[in-house]
């Protein structure tokens, strides 16, 4: 039996070519949220999930991390993929013939040389791949879309040009979820551990947590601290590390973490992605 992973979005959304590039042999199944996504895994319907977390030119994906914690899912793996922006039209258009690009705000702000060098009007639409999905269903051979070369593919369109985009190394990074964890494996390029942390009410409490990694050599390639329960008094706050949490010194740092929280959860241990590097 073929197995799934979902993904939020459109068939050929990014997260679409994602689950394409990663799990070629998966059957990608689209969802409209990152909660209907994170359902289905938990409910059996799927055997994974890809969600993206951040993106190297506008940061943190919103809400995912506050998700993540209360999903009851792992993560098992991370994927990074370079976001390729392409401008597709409708079969048989001349790029001199197109007006209008229609896209997600994001993508739209990524392409300003290309558009402006073409006199092209943006456009905003609902997404990537919604946006080509309409540019195919309205007919206009003077409105393209800016979305994957997959997302061309599906919805029958041309590619006028490839790699538009402004800054050549944007890339989106995903985790991949599933309902059991595994800390068995150990990843040729290196382990990540990923965990939510809340500290103790007491003095400089997040710079004695933080002391254990530095003193024990952890690399700590990601913190960021956002609130709970629409309060400014409750902090959790999240971290990506390298290493394996057997390892001796992640082992020494994770304890002296202990000591001064109130709450540690762990979200995952998993190879990291030779990309990252």
């Amino acid at each position: 039996m073929t197995k799934r992973i979902a993904f939020q979005g459109e068939p050929g959304a990014y997260s679409h070519q994602a689950c394409r590039e990663t799990y070629p042999e998966m059957e990608a199944l689209p969802f409209r949220t990152f909660e209907d996504a994170i359902e289905a895994v938990r409910s059996g319907e799927a055997d994974l999930a890809m969600l993206p977390v951040e993106n190297s030119t506008f940061g943190r994906v919103a809400d995912i991390h506050h998700l993540l914690p209360e999903s009851g899912l792992f993560i098992v793996a991370e994927a990074f993929v370079r976001v390729r922006i392409n401008l597709l039209a409708l079969p048989g258009t001349p790029l001199s013939e197109i007006t209008h690009a229609m896209s997600h705000t994001m993508l739209l702000g990524q392409c300003r040389g290309f558009l402006g060098e073409h006199n092209i009007h943006r456009v905003t639409g609902a997404d990537t791949a919604g946006s080509a999905r309409q540019v195919a269903e309205d007919g206009d051979p003077k409105t393209a879309a800016l979305a994957s070369e997959l997302a061309g593919e599906i919805y029958g369109l041309d590619v006028l040009a490839r790699d538009i985009e402004d800054e050549g190394n944007n890339t989106t990074r995903f985790l991949v979820m599933s309902r059991e964890p595994d800390w068995t494996r150990r990843g040729d390029d290196g382990m990540m551990t990923t965990f939510v942390f809340q500290v103790r009410n007491i003095p400089a409490a997040l710079y004695k947590a933080m002391g254990g990694f530095a003193t024990n050599g952890v690399n700590m390639t990601k913190l960021e601290s956002y609130q709970l329960g629409g309060t400014f008094f409750a902090t959790q706050f999240y971290a990506d590390i390298e290493g394996h949490p057997e390892d001796p010194a992640v082992k020494l740092a994770l304890e002296e973490l202990d000591y001064f929280t109130s709450e540690i959860t762990m979200l995952g241990v998993y190879p990291a992605d030779p990309k990252r590097y």
